[in-house]
C-alpha cells in the first residue's frame, strides 16, 4: 500500500521559513521523480516544485522559485521542501505525490499569517 506522509506544517509570519517532509513507503521510491503540490483553500491543485529520482534535477513554479528549496533522501525515503521568505499566497495545503501514481496522501497545512 503506498503511503505518503506530510509533515512539517504550521502557522509562521510572513518572512518566515518552514521545512517540510514526506515520508513515502509502500513503492520503489528512488525510481520515482517525486513533486511538491499545493491547494490553497477555493483553489485547485498547484505544482510546486518537483526532483527526478536521482536527485539532481530540480524544478520549480515561477511563485516559488528562490524561495523554495526541494531536496530528497533515497536511502530514508523522504522528501523535503525547505521553504524561505514565506509568503501569505503560500498558504495551502501541501502535498507530495510520485510522478505517475495518483497518491497524494494526507499533506500538511502552511499557514502564513501575522
Amino acid at each position: 500500500e503506498v503511503q505518503l506522509v506530510a509533515s512539517g506544517g504550521g502557522l509562521v509570519q510572513p518572512g518566515g521559513s518552514l521545512r517540510l517532509s514526506c515520508a513515502a513507503s509502500g513503492f520503489t521510491f528512488g525510481n520515482y521523480t517525486m513533486k511538491w503540490v499545493r491547494q490553497a483553500p477555493g483553489k485547485g491543485p498547484e505544482w510546486v516544485s518537483e526532483i527526478n529520482s536521482g536527485g539532481k534535477t530540480t524544478y520549480y513554479a515561477d511563485s516559488v522559485k528562490g524561495r523554495f528549496t526541494i531536496s530528497r533522501d533515497n536511502a530514508k525515503n523522504t522528501l523535503n521542501l525547505q521553504m524561505n521568505s514565506l509568503k501569505p499566497e503560500d498558504t495551502a495545503v501541501y502535498y507530495c505525490t510520485p510522478e505517475g501514481l495518483d497518491y497524494w496522501g494526507q499533506g500538511t497545512q502552511v499557514t502564513v499569517s501575522s
